[in-house]
């Protein structure tokens, strides 16, 4: 019975996980004749379901169009750099701008499938105060928070690598430096780094 009731809870977070609306799991656990789980049942139920959305993320995620087609995660250019596609495309190089972001999210599909262990870890290693902070804290962004804090060092280090290994497969590190060549050619124009991976 409890091993029913664990993974009636896990699916139902799953697809709280899923939605994005996480918090509100915590709500509905009475409507589904659960009754009132333990911590020990919500924690492993919020591991279990968080260990299904990680994997089946980030499989989805490292398909072609995994990023470059989903308007809710592509990858365009960084705040920092925008001045720069602004001007190319003001120029006439909106071909240029154009490859560059599909490198970009070629690279980062390439590399995604790379940040399951990552996740998996942070999962595994998620104690009760966080699992209760993620569900009941009506923190929109607690799981969130909770990834950035445990995994982003670890994915910087993992990633480095990967994604300048991906942006030169791909070729976005040429279209980079083709693009800051001609951006860095227009006149009176603020230099910028030509350091894409970074």
């Amino acid at each position: 019975m409890k091993s029913l009731k664990i993974y009636t809870l896990s699916t139902i977070l799953f697809l709280f996980s899923s939605c994005d609306t996480l918090n509100q799991a915590g709500q509905i656990l009475n409507q589904t004749g659960i009754g009132n789980p333990s911590v020990a049942e919500i924690s492993m139920g919020l591991k279990q379901a968080l260990e299904l959305g990680t994997s089946a993320g980030s499989e989805r995620l490292s398909q072609t169009d995994g990023f470059f087609a989903n308007a809710a995660i592509k990858i365009l250019f960084p705040e920092e750099a925008q001045k720069v596609e602004r001007t190319l495309r003001s120029v006439g190089l909106n071909k240029l701008a154009d490859n560059l972001i599909l490198g970009i999210n070629r690279a980062a599909e390439a590399a995604a499938i790379e940040a399951k262990p990552i996740f998996i870890s942070a999962i595994k290693g998620m104690t009760f105060s966080d699992a209760s902070t993620i569900l009941l804290s009506g923190q929109q962004d607690a799981a969130i928070l909770y990834f950035k804090r445990v995994t982003t060092e670890q994915l910087q280090q993992k990633f480095q690598p990967i994604i300048q290994n991906s942006l030169n497969k791909v070729g976005a590190t040429r279209y980079w430096t083709d693009a800051i060549t001609a951006y860095n050619s227009i006149p009176l124009v603020g230099k910028v780094n030509p350091d894409l991976s970074s």
